[in-house]
């Protein structure tokens, strides 16, 4: 039955029950793959494992296969092209490809009158390249936000009208922006999305055949949709079955909205008021638009075969301080708050044992991960079911936090036998940390991020010997921990400092001095290998004195130290000026090779490294050989590659799960632990772009980064089953002067102190906050009750003996 269903639940679990029941119902072609779009990786992954429990003869015993995951983006990219006719798979206006072609047009239009505001920003001195490529990525970013979240705006500049797509005129200070678009669409030559939406939508309700999509397809829990996307659905579900599978936060507030009339504007939105319960109002923002955008398809209400089903969660009395947080969401219910003088108090009792939501303040952020892995290991003593595969953590910077998860939990391997027997309980946790960066999964990624860095730098003494320390770097030199720590010694008394040579210095107006140099500690050190320093009178060669601390045996560590500084002078020099895209492209290669190796089981590395630079060059396409680009361009170019981008493979593996906020949202665990939600840190601290029209003025339904953390903020208090840990930074670790929590955290507190009382009437956040000690030695976190619940707090055999 052709149409749109939307599906709502206060839980995704709930949802995955639902959707088993669709696809029970097998589609008319048996060779058929069902369709169902997802967000992210992570809820992919977890979704392929619920459904293999439905979709069984019995519980447990199915499996899930034929089941295509794109991402919704990618559903209405394919849609759209189809729809118009179009090359989806070589678009020219992909924001990778469109970077090339803006880089042309803003070379082309530096002298013209309306363009100066632009050209003065590029700073266009005679040679300069400094700003291009930044710029250009910035307005390929901005014109594939404005398609994407307000494609009525450029449909409008592309007909000669400069307005905002909202009624009114671009302000003056960007009016540049419409006319640097339309040289842009002149320059690629082919309709832009935005413009081919309203055609596609067209042809898909008259020739439903044109688009390759299976009869019916679900989209499972999608929290944000824009304007475009929504009526690309709506045209997709006039003859296909179209389920919308949405985690929704309370039924009572949907149908509140649904008595509404939605408003365009965002400052025009009162939606916000009409709610009882603080945290809709101020976490929940994104839902409440989503609901708008889908009243306004086409298909919701105006089709007799579309629906609005609400499943509803079971049944059931909230008995602990996290089900009685969640059932006010759920039922939009304000909390009672503290009566008033004389007044009943209808607040219920917070119990002594309560530790269903727990809020860790610490000193810093390497002292929040030792808290966290003690409260872990105290969950998991508590209850013996509770199993690591049971327990997210998610962190609004997992960059920052991975290196201290790795130590603090101890996933870096050890030969250390000594170490290994008195370590931590926590070391025996199943952890997997996911969604990081490729230049810290792929060690030659972070070697090429880190040469990049290094090229255009003083190359000081303790980059070059932490250059040195890197995996692929050692491995082609040879170096082992006692050939490092003998460079360090050598570069210590050798007096190495900074820069390769007196030339090297000469961009820091040192170009006359020499000493302190690499090659001046590297003169001291060739001389020490071939002579001994005279104890009774200093043996001076030129201006080198050979370095006493040089053995025989020491020879040829001495030679593959010159070695690596000789190749890195010549990666330095390849690494220099303005290039063509190809020459950086080779120049980079070279360094690589010059200066890494990898073994016969970590050849994917290299793989992925060459698919990567393979990649730049295949989206610069004809102006890899020609557009002259220098250091800080190609850093630029790179970096979003060297970013996270999350696998299907991390998620789900049965080991506790660390991540970033965004891959699992929504996804029910029996504990979910927030870290590092520290006031600045989160909601994301994102200034307005003084470049972006949308942020003049915002529609309801367009992207607010801090909006769309609250939110998420919002799916983590809703999708813990049993246990909600956050631990942020109370303390300063070098004062001890208290810090407050995020915002959004202390708002949880108030809505904790208006939800339950406590025995002898303290505010309830002061039972549910704990406030650790500096050190993990303290004698409090071994004392019984001492920081929370009967035993003592902290399992670190090794702190307890300095204790």
């Amino acid at each position: 039955m052709s149409g749109l269903h939307v599906h709502r639940a206060e839980r995704a679990d709930v949802l995955v029950g639902a959707l088993a029941d669709v696809l029970r119902t097998p589609l008319a072609d048996p060779f058929a793959a069902e369709l169902v779009a997802v967000p992210a990786r992570g809820v992919e992954r977890w979704l392929t494992q619920r459904l293999s429990h439905h979709l069984g003869a019995r519980s447990g015993a199915g499996v899930c296969a034929n089941v295509h995951f794109p991402s919704p983006a990618a559903l209405v990219t394919t849609a759209v092209a189809a729809g118009s006719n179009a090359d989806g798979t070589d678009d020219p206006w992909a924001t990778d490809r469109l970077i090339w072609t803006l880089l042309g047009v803003l070379d082309e239009c530096a002298g013209e009158t309306w363009c100066a505001v632009l050209t003065q920003h590029l700073q266009r001195t005679e040679g300069s390249t400094s700003r291009r490529m930044i710029a250009a990525q910035h307005l390929s970013s901005l014109f594939a936000a404005y398609a994407e979240q307000r494609p009525s705006m450029l449909r409008e500049w592309a007909v000669g009208a400069d307005s905002d797509g909202a009624g009114g005129a671009v302000p003056a200070d960007l009016s540049w922006q419409p006319q640097l678009w339309r040289r842009l669409r002149a320059r690629v030559g082919v309709h832009s999305p935005a413009e081919r939406i309203d055609a596609a939508c067209a042809a898909l309700g008259d020739e439903p055949e044109r688009v390759d999509l299976p009869q019916r397809m679900s989209l499972f829990g999608p929290t944000r949709l824009t304007s475009g996307q929504v009526a690309v659905i709506a045209a997709l579900a006039v003859h296909r079955d179209v389920h919308l599978w949405l985690p929704h936060p309370s039924a009572v507030q949907w149908q509140r909205l649904a008595e509404t009339a939605a408003v365009a504007g965002r400052r025009s939105s009162w939606s916000a008021d009409s709610h009882s319960h603080r945290l809709l109002a101020s976490l929940g923002r994104d839902s409440r638009e989503m609901q708008h955008l889908l009243a306004g398809a086409a298909s919701i209400g105006g089709s007799a075969n579309s629906t609005d089903q609400y499943h509803r969660l079971p049944d059931g009395e909230p008995t602990t301080l996290l089900g009685r947080v969640q059932h006010g969401v759920r039922t939009d219910t304000a909390a009672p708050g503290q009566p008033l003088r004389d007044g009943v108090d209808g607040r219920p009792l917070l119990a002594a044992d309560d530790r269903s939501l727990q809020v860790h303040a610490c000193h810093g952020q390497a002292r929040q991960v030792e808290v966290l892995r003690e409260v872990l290991l105290g969950l998991l003593a508590d209850d013996p079911s509770l199993e690591p595969r049971d327990v997210l953590v998610m962190c609004p910077d997992i960059e920052t936090y991975a290196p201290l998860v790795s130590a603090t939990f101890g996933l870096a391997p050890t030969d250390d036998a000594a170490t290994a027997a008195i370590g931590h309980p926590g070391h025996d946790l199943r952890v997997r940390l996911a969604d990081r960066s490729l230049r810290q999964t792929n060690p030659l990624l972070g070697t090429l991020a880190r040469l990049l860095d290094l090229a255009d730098g003083r190359l000081t003494a303790s980059q070059v010997v932490d250059l040195a320390a890197q995996p692929p770097v050692r491995r082609r030199f040879g170096f082992d921990d006692d050939d490092l720590e003998r460079l360090r010694g050598w570069v210590g008394a050798a007096g190495v400092r900074w820069g390769l040579d007196a030339a090297h210095r000469a961009p820091f107006h040192m170009d006359g001095v020499a000493q302190n140099t690499w090659v001046a500690g590297l003169d001291r050190l060739l001389l020490g290998v071939c002579m001994a320093e005279d104890p009774g009178e200093p043996r001076w060669v030129g201006l080198a004195l050979p370095l006493d601390d040089v053995d025989s045996g020491d020879v040829d560590l001495a030679g593959r130290v010159a070695e690596l500084v000789d190749r890195l002078e010549d990666t330095v020099g390849a690494l220099a000026g303005t290039q063509s895209l190809a020459s950086w492209l080779a120049a980079l290669s070279g360094a690589v090779d010059a200066l890494t190796a990898v073994g016969a089981a970590d050849e994917w590395q290299l793989h992925q490294l060459r698919s990567e630079l393979a990649e730049v060059a295949e989206a610069a396409g004809e102006l890899v050989g020609t557009a002259e680009l220098a250091l800080s361009d190609v850093r630029a170019l790179l970096a979003d590659r060297l970013a996270g981008r999350p696998t299907r493979a991390n998620f789900r593996t049965g080991n506790l799960t660390m991540c970033s906020m965004v891959p699992m949202r929504s996804v029910p665990h029996r504990v979910i632990c927030l870290l590092g939600l520290d006031d600045g840190v989160f909601p994301r601290t994102v200034g307005v772009d003084g470049d972006d029209v949308l942020a003049r003025d915002p529609l309801v339904g367009e992207r607010d980064r801090r909006s769309e953390d609250r939110q998420l903020l919002l799916d983590a208090v809703l999708a813990a089953q049993e246990h909600l840990v956050v631990v942020y930074t109370g303390a300063d670790e070098r004062t001890n002067s208290p810090r407050p929590p995020a915002v959004p955290l202390g708002e949880i507190l108030d809505v904790v102190d208006a939800t339950v009382r406590t025995h002898d009437q303290r505010p309830a956040r002061e039972q549910v906050v704990v406030r650790h000690p500096l050190q993990p030695f303290d004698a409090r976190n071994f004392e019984p009750g001492a920081l929370s619940g009967i035993g003592a707090f902290s399992f670190d055999r090794a702190a307890l003996a300095g204790a």
